[in-house]
């Protein structure tokens, strides 16, 4: 990055804190406004009834968008988990940073512990911060015991309390993780975990398909934790196994008790949901709530967790203090490795509604989530945004709600759009960067997709990729379903908005 682009970069960045801080100026110490970021795993664009489901009901989450602001072009930094979170929580693309694509069970913790990180942000500002649920950013180091003292992690990048979903469902270790150690682990029964050599303790898959209560479709052959083969071996750590079923009470019970250990101070909670990822075994209560089997009903249980929060907020008359948002860390998937009906029951439902493509894709539908957010007599309720949002500005939105200036290294990729999240005007990004193994570039109503190899459609889950040899762009207003491809009509106008994409991939942060 050269000297006159570092200076305009960090104008900028001054000036958006600045407009935050008139927006913000009315909040007084005693005032600062809790944090509840819930987010959901794998959750489409059209999966939610405020975006158009009527197949599931989602009446906790509608609530959040009537009594707030729904956003129609908000979005994940990623296609993907583990690069959007690695992307909200520090303000910088992923694809910026080698080791950040989808981690192993066993990755060590892919962010750095010396850089500011969101939650950073506000234990620096006199909050609680916590996070709980799915954390996928791997723990320790490369030579971490599971049976120790499992650091660095959460409360080295700036949380004071964790209860994590170390990685997924899916994969191995299928524990929980409380701070540095693992939830009631006998320590006269340790664990191991491998994604490599097979360990022969405990049955797999492939071996013994007659164990299974849910079978693979492609992959998830190995370890079998409760009925459920795995991606990875583990041995040992009965005691500290979970049950698939109960772990949407868990976790929401963990973070309704955050909330209320900490309703006297301003607090931060990052409630990280492991639905709707598979495996999807929603408790037997949502067995059979929708007509779409265990993925329709793991949205039910979804919403069921959210009403907890907003009932919990009620209940402690927190509501005109709390900014709820939820939104998701990728768009959707319908079979995603297990056979579990989604394809089958899917019925009329869309998951991405209009949008083409889902998880993993460079279409719209890979980021376009929902995104809904509500803070009581500061958002006006009922409004609906075509603003340009994304999950990567968390850091300088929040930053300018907080009136507090930062570096401009570091949140390098995070802008301040606080005014467009609290529904005070309607314009958020001039351009954003979607990723989804290849890059796609965004600049009002253009998009870009660059040139790549590899297959149209992926086989396993049926989703467009978005991948082509040539680059494709679309106009997005007259054409959201992404079907005709100008990059012939208007060449010009790609080269245009692939030079600036070049541009911005050549930037250098930290």
């Amino acid at each position: 990055m050269n000297f006159m682009h570092t200076i305009s970069k960090s104008l900028t960045l001054t000036c958006l804190v600045l407009t935050g801080f008139l927006a913000a100026s009315k909040l007084s110490a005693d005032d600062r406004p809790n944090i509840v970021l819930i987010y959901a795993d794998d959750l489409g664009y059209g999966d939610v009834g405020c975006y158009g489901a009527t197949s599931v009901k989602t009446p906790a989450i509608d609530r959040i968008a009537k009594e707030g602001i729904r956003f129609t072009d908000g979005h994940s930094p990623s296609a993907t988990c583990t690069p959007s979170r690695y992307a909200m929580l520090t303000g910088e693309y992923a694809w910026r940073r080698q080791g950040t694509g989808i981690a192993k069970g066993n990755a060590p913790l892919i962010i750095d512990p010396d850089r500011k990180t969101l939650p950073d942000l506000f234990s620096a500002n006199g909050y609680q911060t916590g996070v709980v649920g799915k954390w996928h950013l791997g723990l320790g180091d490369q030579n971490m015991d599971w049976n120790k003292e499992i650091k660095p992690g959460p409360l080295e990048l700036g949380f004071d309390y964790c209860y994590l979903i170390p990685a997924t469902g899916d994969r191995v270790p299928t524990v929980y993780v409380e701070n540095h150690h693992i939830v009631d682990l006998d320590p006269n029964d340790p664990i191991t975990v491998s994604f490599g050599k097979p360990l022969t303790d405990l049955p797999t898959g492939k071996d013994q398909p007659e164990l299974l209560k849910m079978h693979p479709s492609h992959g998830h052959n190995q370890t079998i934790i409760n009925g459920i083969s795995r991606i990875g071996y583990m041995s040992g750590g009965k005691s500290a196994w979970w049950k698939d079923e109960d772990m949407a009470d868990v976790i929401t019970e963990k973070a309704v008790d955050f909330i209320e250990k900490n309703k006297s101070e301003p607090f931060f909670l990052y409630f990280s949901y492991h639905d709707i990822h598979v495996p999807r075994v929603p408790h037997p209560r949502f067995v059979g709530s929708t007509a779409m089997g265990p993925r329709g009903d793991a949205i039910a249980q979804l919403d069921w967790c959210t009403e907890q929060i907003l009932n919990t907020l009620d209940r402690l008359e927190l509501n005109d203090n709390t900014l709820v948002i939820f939104t998701s860390d990728n768009g959707p998937v319908v079979d995603d490795g297990y056979k579990d009906d989604a394809v089958k029951k899917l019925g009329k439902h869309r998951p991405a509604g209009d949008l083409r493509g889902g998880k993993y894709s460079a279409f719209e539908g890979g980021t376009r989530i929902p995104f809904i957010a509500r803070w009581t007599n500061n958002i006006k309720a009922g409004q609906v945004s075509d603003a340009l949002m994304c999950q990567i500005d968390f850091p300088a939105t929040f930053a300018a709600l907080l009136s507090k200036n930062v570096s401009s290294g570091d949140f390098p990729d995070s802008e301040n759009h606080l005014q467009a999240l609290l529904g005070q005007q309607n314009k958020g990004r001039n351009e954003l960067v979607e990723h989804a193994r290849v890059l796609a570039f965004r600049r009002g109503d253009w998009k870009y997709i660059e040139s790549s190899k590899g297959p149209s459609v992926y086989s396993n889950t049926n989703i467009e990729s978005g991948f082509a040899p040539t680059g494709q762009l679309f106009n997005l207003k007259e054409d959201p379903r992404e079907r005709n491809n100008l990059i012939k009509s208007q060449p010009e106008k790609a080269l245009m908005l692939q030079k600036r994409l070049k541009e911005i991939q050549a930037e250098t942060t930290q």
